[in-house]
């Protein structure tokens, strides 16, 4: 098992981005426990829902991916992922979880069996309890079921390639424009049906990277992680409970976030109203926690880290927080070494400078024209203005 497992994690090494992680770890699996087909998707951390990338392998068109995630997220099934991702295992085979009658679970009696899938392996690629990926693997009818060692396998790669996903999340030092601040709106009719969408909403999906996605009558596809928002919407109005609510954050392709939050609406005399669906820039802070997430700091590295942007120095951090001096330090030092920095400018700059400094246009006579720089953009308690000269100290304890 821990040669087997070694080989994934070598395999894996190798990506460069999550989607490669994804398609490198599933092709070296698949020669140490074959299945025939898959399903590879990150997660957003705080409400587990699916985001970019997903890698689908043989499991036919987006229409089909769509009914699995709405029987996911509105059906009752044995080991949903929002289970599994609480688990003292992360991994689990649905007909050794059944006892050999897997048709207890409604995605396999209502899709699956009819797909010809004969089980289904699945797991939560988490750390701690912050759950970063979703894998399915399945096995078509002819074929044995998954086995306790095969599960084991899995469950033992759900922390690393969790670790993987995370630190491909880390911001890219490249920047990219500034964000339009307009949120864009798409109106979903009680049965899941889009019927309306603005011109802003257009322009945001426009920027979403290529994956499984469904056709619409309004002229254009929605990916999968904008249907599952609103299938959790509508989950959560069923009586569902849902932690972190109906709300994915999506890396767009030029490395910026959005965040796409839904709600249902009530209509008249009580009956269901429709899914309201909103498109918009991640706001400031939520970026701050979303990239410490992708650093693996803790609440307290967080909070000791936005006191370090507002240029306090460790005493008043201590007295902030109601902790002693030495213990901001030792946070500190942890911080330092989870951003790989030497001093606080240099984790200022990090964690927030260049996510959020926009892309500087190239000079004239090369490409991108005459465009002046723009301005740097000001974002709440990250703006240039409360980072105080007190940040570029390199000792942790100034």
């Amino acid at each position: 098992m821990s040669d087997a497992r070694a080989k994934v994690l070598s395999a894996a090494r190798r990506a460069t981005d999550t989607r490669e992680l994804f398609s490198r770890t599933s092709a070296e699996l698949r020669r140490l426990m074959p299945f025939d087909s898959a399903v590879w998707a990150a997660t957003d951390p705080e409400t587990g829902l699916v985001t970019t990338p997903m890698l689908v392998e043989n499991l036919g068109s987006g229409e089909r991916c769509a009914g699995y995630w709405e029987s996911e997220l509105l059906e009752e099934n044995v080991l949903p992922f929002r289970d599994l991702a609480r688990a003292a295992v992360p991994a689990a085979g649905l007909r050794e979880a059944t006892g050999d009658l897997p048709a207890r679970s409604a995605r396999f009696s209502r899709l699956l069996e009819g797909q010809g899938v004969d089980d289904e392996l699945r797991a939560v690629l988490r750390i701690g309890d912050r759950p970063w990926g979703v894998v399915s693997l399945f096995r078509m009818r002819g074929g044995v079921r998954f086995g306790p060692a095969e599960s084991a396998l899995l469950a033992g790669l759900s922390g690393p390639l969790a670790a993987q996903v995370r630190r491909f999340a880390r911001p890219s030092s490249s920047g990219g424009t500034a964000d339009a601040p307009t949120p864009g709106l798409v109106l979903f009719d009680p049965s899941g049906e889009p019927t309306s969408i603005n011109e802003e909403a257009r322009k945001h999906l426009a920027r979403l990277p290529e994956g499984p996605s469904i056709p619409t009558e309004l002229g254009l596809r929605l990916p999968i992680w904008v249907v599952a928002t609103v299938l959790q919407a509508r989950a959560i109005a069923r009586g569902r409970e849902r932690a972190g609510g109906a709300r994915v954050r999506i890396r767009t392709l030029d490395d910026r976030w959005l965040t796409c939050h839904a709600s249902c609406l009530d209509g008249p005399a009580g009956r269901p109203g429709p899914v309201a669906l909103v498109i918009e820039p991640t706001a400031a802070a939520d970026r701050a926690v979303l990239i410490a997430e992708a650093y693996g700091l803790t609440p307290r590295e967080l909070e000791i880290t936005h006191l370090v942007t507002r240029g306090l120095p460790t005493t008043e951090i201590a007295a902030t927080l109601f902790i002693s001096p030495h213990t901001v330090r030792d946070h500190l030092k942890a911080v330092f070494g989870k951003a790989e920095v030497s001093s606080r400018g240099e984790l200022v700059a990090r964690l927030f400078g260049e996510h959020y400094r926009p892309r500087v246009s190239a000079p004239p006579g090369r490409s991108g024209g005459g465009a002046h720089a723009q301005a740097a953009p000001s974002f709440g308690p990250f703006s240039s203005s409360t980072i105080s000269a007190s940040t570029t100290s390199s000792d942790p304890g100034a």
